[in-house]
C-alpha cells in the first residue's frame, strides 16, 4: 500500500446523489478511436473532481481528455460490465461505497447511484456470477462486501460483508476465477488468497485458504488464460509467486517466487500484474523503482522469467493495463500526475514509450 492511500482512507466519505452528473466537454482528437476512464483520488490537493473521461489514438497511442463525471468520490478503481453500458467505481474512503455509472454512449457518463459497503478504504472491485453482483475489496477494515446489481444497473443494498481472520486483514483484490464458480480474495495484511463461493443470495462462504511467504504482502493476482496458473504480485518482499490453480476444487497452491526488480534495486512496491491475452507474458509496476517488469510466460504457464524492467515513464506507477487489442499498454503514474502509453510488441513483449498524458493523481486506466 503506497503512502497515498493511507492518506485518503481517514477521511470521511462525501454524498453522492443519485442524480445524473453532467459531463465537461472538451475537444476530441479526430482520430481517437478508443474511449478510456480514468481513476484518481479528489480528496487530495491536485486530485481529480471525478471520474475522467479521454479518448486514445490506436496508431499513436496518445490520450486526449474529453470531460470528467463529477461527483464521484475518490474513484481510485473502475471496473465496467460485460454490456458495455455500466462502469462501477470504489468510493475509497473511510466510510467507503461503490458507486454505479450509466455509459449512455462512449465517454457519456450519467451516475445511477451510491450504496455504503460497510467497510473501510474499498480499493478494488469484480462483477461476479454473470455480473449479477458486485464484489469489492476492503483495505482498510480487511473485508469484501457484496452487491446486487439491478437490471437497470444501479446497485442493490449490501448482501454480505466477509471480513478476513486475521490480526492486520487488508483486502486488496477479489477476482472471479476462470471457471466462474468460485471467488477469489487476496489479502496483504494475513499474506493470503481467500477462495469462496457466492450463493444465489449474495452469500460469501469461504472453502480454502492459501498462504504466500509470511510478510510477503500479496496485493493482485493475474490467471494465466489457460487458468492452470495465477500470478500473484506481492507489494511487501518485492516479488511474483507463480501459483498452480485448480478449477475444479478453487485451490490455490502457491510455488515459486521471484524478485520483480533487478538484484540491487532501491526498495520497491509491485502494484499492478496483468497477462497478456496470448498468455505469453506478464507485466507488473514497479513502485520505487519505477519500472515496469515484463516477464516471459515459460513450461505453459508454470515458470516465468525476468526479461526486462523499461523505465514507466514516471514516478510511482500504481496501475498498468492493455487496450482490446494487446498492443497498448497504458501505465498510471501515481506520483507524477501523467499517463504514459506503450506499444507492445506482441512477439517479444517488449515495450516502447509511445505517448504521454497529464492527468491528476491517475491511479486506474479502464479501456472503455
Amino acid at each position: 500500500m503506497g503512502t497515498s492511500r493511507r492518506r485518503f482512507l481517514g477521511l470521511t466519505a462525501a454524498a453522492v446523489g443519485s442524480a445524473a452528473v453532467g459531463i465537461t466537454p472538451a475537444a476530441a482528437a479526430c482520430r481517437s478511436v478508443g474511449t478510456l476512464y480514468l481513476g484518481t483520488y479528489t480528496s487530495s490537493a491536485g486530485g481529480g473532481t471525478g471520474i475522467g473521461v479521454a479518448t486514445y489514438d490506436a496508431s499513436s497511442g496518445a490520450i486526449t481528455s474529453t470531460g470528467t463525471l463529477t461527483g464521484v468520490q475518490d474513484p481510485s478503481f473502475l471496473i465496467m460490465a460485460s454490456s458495455g453500458r455500466f462502469l462501477y467505481a470504489v468510493n475509497e474512503q473511510s466510510s467507503g461505497g461503490v458507486t454505479a455509472v450509466a455509459v449512455d454512449a462512449p465517454g457519456r457518463l450519467r451516475v445511477l447511484n451510491r450504496q455504503p459497503n460497510g467497510g473501510n478504504g474499498p480499493c478494488h472491485l469484480a462483477l461476479v456470477a454473470n455480473g449479477k453482483y458486485l464484489l469489492s475489496a476492503n483495505y482498510g477494515s480487511g473485508d469484501v462486501a457484496v452487491h446486487p446489481v439491478k437490471a437497470d444497473g444501479s446497485l442493490g443494498a449490501r448482501t454480505d460483508l466477509v471480513k478476513h481472520v486475521g490480526a492486520t486483514p487488508h483486502a486488496h483484490q477479489v477476482v472471479q476465477d476462470p471457471t466462474g464458480k468460485y471467488i477469489l480474495a487476496v489479502d496483504l495484511g494475513t499474506d493470503s488468497v481467500y477462495t469462496s463461493t457466492l450463493s444465489t443470495a449474495g452469500k460469501l462462504t469461504q472453502k480454502s485458504q492459501a498462504k504466500l511467504a509470511t510478510g510477503a504482502g500479496p496485493r493482485h493476482l493475474a490467471f494465466h488464460p489457460n487458468g492452470q496458473y495465477a500470478y500473484v504480485a506481492n507489494e511487501v518482499n518485492s516479488t511474483i509467486t507463480v501459483c498452480r490453480y485448480d478449477g475444479t476444487s478453487g485451490i490455490l497452491t502457491p510455488g515459486a517466487s521471484q524478485s520483480t526488480v533487478p538484484a540491487g534495486s532501491p526498495t520497491n512496491y509491485p502494484g499492478e500484474v496483468i497477462v497478456s491475452p496470448d498468455g505469453r507474458f506478464v507485466y507488473l509496476t514497479n513502485r520505487g523503482h519505477n519500472s515496469v517488469a515484463v516477464f516471459a510466460v515459460e513450461s505453459a504457464g508454470a515458470s516465468l522469467r525476468l526479461v526486462a524492467t523499461p523505465p514507466c515513464g514516471g514516478n510511482w506507477p500504481r496501475h498498468c493495463t492493455l487496450d482490446p487489442t494487446g498492443t497498448l499498454l497504458f501505465v498510471s503514474n501515481q506520483n507524477s500526475n501523467n499517463i504514459t502509453t506503450f506499444h507492445v510488441d506482441t512477439q517479444t513483449g517488449a515495450l516502447t514509450p509511445a505517448a504521454d498524458f497529464t492527468a491528476p493523481i491517475p491511479v486506474c486506466v479502464l479501456p472503455g
